[in-house]
């Protein structure tokens, strides 16, 4: 309606796409602070020059405590609670609080495996390179090192002074078996790579690579075993039940939906206090969906960044597109 605060009429510039056909050099907006990429130049300056501070993450008294809880038992945390919660984000800022450096992720899918989520062994590379054997049996290929690369919970498990933070990020979407599989891992804080534990006394260290970009680092006799237990922050959408043995070995962090005045706290917190002038009938109409269908909190925060930017928000329009239902079948 013209007149209104945020109107299209108010702001036309706001449709940057006017689906005129006509072609113009229009200025693309910044986009939303969480949907901001970096160049390689811009990380690697930012790994040189790491910021002290930044936005808070937004969790209760309670969350608090059973997460310190898992730091002083070494234990793995199983994180659960709806989509858009703020499972992923929490491993992020553990590690940002703690400074035990980047996030190592393992995205679980159907096809995860514990082997692959340990190290890679490229055997098919090695065999290309090698070349026929000399007259004395030798081979012409680099160390067997080159083709080993750790992964992101092999590398977790490197003998470090400080431990390193690793998402297992939505767990139950692996195979059944695949949280048996991490027991002993968890248990023992090691495992063994048998194509280096098998090698001559002579080759008894090697040096692979990890999952951080041009890291290598030394394996002793094929085993690779930790100082320092992980950060271990494992999220699942509470798709199915885990074994009782590994649920034990864990402790659970259930993220309930943030209610009206934490919704303002996370909005304030990623689109600045100046935000919270003009989001009261967004938030009321957010909770009133939300008690009708799943939604996310960065489904909020979409519709506060897009207001802001000058766009018509109504309910039977493009509101109703920036809150659509998470799960069409419930």
């Amino acid at each position: 309606m013209p007149g209104q605060p945020g109107t299209t009429a108010e702001n036309p510039e706001w449709r940057i796409f006017r689906g005129d056909g006509e072609k113009r050099s229009t200025e693309i907006p910044d986009a939303p602070p969480w949907r901001r990429f970096r160049s390689h130049d811009e990380t690697a300056e930012a790994d040189a020059t790491p910021t002290t501070s930044k936005p808070p993450y937004v969790i209760g008294d309670d969350a608090v405590d059973v997460i310190n809880a898992a730091l002083h038992l070494r234990r793995p945390l199983l994180v659960t609670g709806h989509p858009g919660v703020g499972k992923t984000s929490l491993a992020d800022a553990i590690a940002h609080e703690l400074d035990l450096g980047e996030v190592l992720r393992w995205p679980v899918n159907s096809r995860s495996t514990l082997q692959g989520a340990l190290y890679h062994y490229d055997a098919i590379g090695r065999l290309q390179e090698c070349g026929p054997p000399t007259a004395g049996g030798g081979e012409t290929a680099p160390g067997i090192g080159r083709y080993v690369r750790l992964g992101a919970l092999g590398t977790a498990l490197v003998a470090t002074d400080r431990p390193r933070v690793l998402l297992v990020d939505e767990l139950d979407k692996g195979d059944i078996d695949l949280p048996n599989d991490l027991l002993t891992v968890f248990e023992e804080g090691r495992f063994e790579i048998p194509e280096l534990s098998r090698l001559p006394e002579s080759q008894s260290q090697v040096d692979v690579f990890t999952s951080d970009q041009g890291q290598q680092v030394t394996v002793r006799r094929g085993f690779v075993h930790c100082t320092q237990f992980p950060v271990v922050v494992i999220t699942s959408n509470g798709e199915r039940d885990f074994p009782p043995a590994f649920r034990r070995r864990c402790l659970p962090l259930h993220l309930e939906d943030p209610r009206r005045e934490r919704l303002r706290e996370i909005i304030a917190t990623h689109l600045g206090a100046e935000a919270l002038s003009d989001v009261d009938d967004l938030i009321d109409v957010f909770l009133k969906e939300r008690d009708l269908k799943e939604l996310a909190t960065d489904q909020l925060l979409n519709a506060v960044f897009l207001r802001r930017g000058g766009a018509r928000l109504a309910p039977e329009g493009l509101l109703r597109t920036v809150l659509h239902q998470l799960n069409p079948g419930g």
